[in-house]
């Protein structure tokens, strides 16, 4: 089995029994932003602190990605042999909307308020033949 890497580093808590997304919390005007940040969009103010975020929350907004996206997209770029998926704004407790891909691509399985969990999904290999790992939400059961 390949060993598993994230995406990016500090994206998300790794390696750990159950990873979560890391967001910085501002000091001066306690802005949460994700991904964390070392300086605040909102008021400039740089050393915000970080702050692991829940692993779960209500689908926001979701739309259906049926074509290849453009570069650095690194799937199949074809029609025949793309996938459409799912890409949606999960709402967390901690006040925060969360872009990121859904594990549905169904339609008539997703629907706004739905309650979704985070989870992790293999994105891809890197040069060293490492699994890539990247976030997504699911569905809750």
């Amino acid at each position: 089995m390949a060993n598993q890497v994230p995406i990016e580093e500090g994206l998300f808590s790794w390696p750990a029994e159950r990873p979560q997304l890391i967001a910085s919390r501002c000091k001066a005007c306690d802005a949460l932003t994700f991904p964390r940040q070392d300086a605040c969009p909102h008021c400039t103010e740089r050393g915000g602190e970080e702050v692991l975020l829940s692993r779960s929350g209500t689908l926001w907004s979701w739309t259906i990605q049926r074509f290849p996206p453009p570069v650095p997209y690194t799937g199949p770029t074809d029609r025949e042999t793309f996938t459409p998926y799912g890409v949606g704004y999960v709402e967390l407790p901690e006040g925060i909307r969360v872009e990121g891909r859904l594990t549905e691509n169904d339609p008539s399985k997703l629907e706004i308020g739905m309650q979704m969990e985070l989870t992790f999904e293999t994105f891809g290999q890197d040069a060293s033949g490492n699994d890539v790992l990247t976030f997504a939400f699911r569905p809750c059961e």
